[in-house]
């Protein structure tokens, strides 16, 4: 039976992460794989998304040209070379990470591994047969699939999760999503761009609850500008198929005739076939792996990371997860992940990016806060670029004279703001102050000084605004 240092099971985030990081460390790496290493995030997820995403973008950006003095005519979408495309990026990038792993020495098993006594992973099903390793460390990162709801059984024609929309072949009509998160508000925003009338269906009172709520009105208002369609606090119940499409039943009473409906109501971890006999590895009610602030399961040696733990499912938070997991099983001593403080970015449009409290939470967890906002309206990059749509808002400790103290929350919705992030990420996680925070020179014109301005504006004197 061949042993290494450490087994992992799932090449997702978290799993290639673990594996490479680890392989840099010096340690010899089994890494068990089902179908393809990058997961959900690079196939059917995080990549594929953006880059239509993107094509969405490009073909907005043409539709404004005349507006810039640019004639480009009408244009028009070929779905299916923007799926080729998506592809290649895809695959290019599979290519890149199966030469890492290579490169690292990282032993690659074919097929879906279950974890046993000892530490032991049984591989089956696979190119590599079945094969018993065995690991002084094991780490479980077997990702998550989407999650169903009754009255809404995927069938791939009417019904479909993120999974097969990424895949789609022409342009739906008239589509329905349901659920606007993050996941949905992507989908809604770029099928809109491209042609279809959306409607988005969700059942809390108001989309992207996750992020701050001037944040989410800015998205909502967009929008409705943009004739997708929002139905809030509303439940839906059933879809009927018909001649000419099928019908979705919601609130009460009520129905709508869509082409296509998207069920994008978050994601379950994939943990019911992990085996898991004679080991002290719990799952709870839900599915989730129970682990503690470094990643540990209740077996000594074995930890979970990604989606299969019930931490926020973003990529990248899967990769600090299997840093962290290889520097603690190294006895580095490293510093848990903190996990409300992390980034997330969303990229509808416009974009929706934020680190730290929103107003609502650091009031509930009993701060005075004073709150800055300023409108990408009055940004001089935003009117170059012609999207003045958005605001950036921070939130900090309010102190005694009125003026802002230690930086709580950034919370962004506009042009590019998943990539304006970084410096409030930053402040937010260095518990940075105002005052240190307002000395630093923001490049003009950007879109990125109007963080800088914001602050600014939380030490009693402004500039702009």
């Amino acid at each position: 039976m061949t042993n290494h240092d450490v087994v992992i099971i799932g090449g997702g985030p978290g799993g290639e992460a673990a594996a490479l990081y680890g392989a840099s460390a010096g340690l010899d790496v089994g890494l068990v794989e089902m179908h393809k290493v990058g997961g959900t995030c690079l196939h059917v997820g995080c990549i594929p998304a953006k880059e239509l995403l993107e094509t969405a973008s490009v073909y907005r950006t043409i539709s404004e040209a005349a507006a810039f003095g640019v004639t480009a005519g009408e244009p028009s979408v070929d779905f299916t070379v923007a799926q080729a495309r998506k592809q290649a990026v895809v695959d290019r990038l599979h290519k890149g990470l199966s030469g890492l792993l290579k490169g690292r020495d990282v032993t690659m098993y074919d097929g879906v591994g279950t974890l046993h006594a000892n530490r032991t992973v049984r591989v089956s099903g696979g190119e590599s047969g079945d094969v018993e390793i065995t690991g002084t460390s094991v780490v479980i990162a077997t990702g998550s699939t989407p999650r169903t709801i009754p009255g809404f059984e995927v069938d791939g024609h009417y019904v479909v999760t993120s999974d097969e929309v990424l895949s789609l072949d022409h342009i739906p009509a008239r589509v329905a999503v349901i659920g606007g998160g993050a996941i949905g508000c992507e989908f809604a925003s770029m099928l809109s761009d491209l042609g279809s009338e959306v409607m988005v269906f969700e059942a809390l009172p108001r989309i992207l609850v996750g992020a701050d709520e001037d944040v989410g009105k800015v998205v909502e208002r967009s929008f409705k500008k943009r004739g997708i369609s929002v139905r809030a606090g509303v439940s839906v119940s059933a879809h009927v198929p018909g001649t000419t499409g099928t019908a979705v039943q919601f609130g009460d009473g009520e129905s709508i005739e869509v082409d296509k409906v998207i069920v994008s109501v978050g994601r379950r971890p994939r943990s019911a076939d992990l085996g898991l006999d004679g080991t002290a590895v719990v799952v709870d009610g839900r599915g989730f792996v129970e682990v503690d602030e470094y990643c540990q399961t209740g077996e000594p040696g074995v930890y979970a990371v990604g989606d299969v733990i019930d931490t926020a499912q973003l990529a990248h938070v899967a990769f600090a997860e299997g840093v962290l997991v290889i520097q603690h099983l190294l006895g580095e001593n490293p510093v848990p992940v903190d996990y409300d403080n992390v980034p997330w970015a969303i990229y509808c449009h416009p974009e929706v990016a934020f680190s730290g409290l929103t107003e609502e939470a650091a009031a509930a967890a009993g701060y005075e806060v004073v709150v800055s906002k300023h409108r990408y309206a009055g940004n001089g990059r935003a009117l170059i670029i012609g999207q003045t749509e958005g605001l950036v808002k921070v939130v900090a400790e309010k102190r005694p004279d009125g003026t802002g103290g230690r930086i709580l929350g950034v919370h962004l919705a506009g042009p590019w703001v998943t990539e304006q992030l970084g410096q409030g990420y930053l402040a937010v996680n260095w518990e940075a102050t105002v005052d240190e925070i307002s000395q630093f020179i923001q490049p003009h014109p950007t879109l990125s000084e109007l963080f800088g301005e914001s602050v600014m504006a939380m030490t009693g004197r402004s500039i702009h605004g």
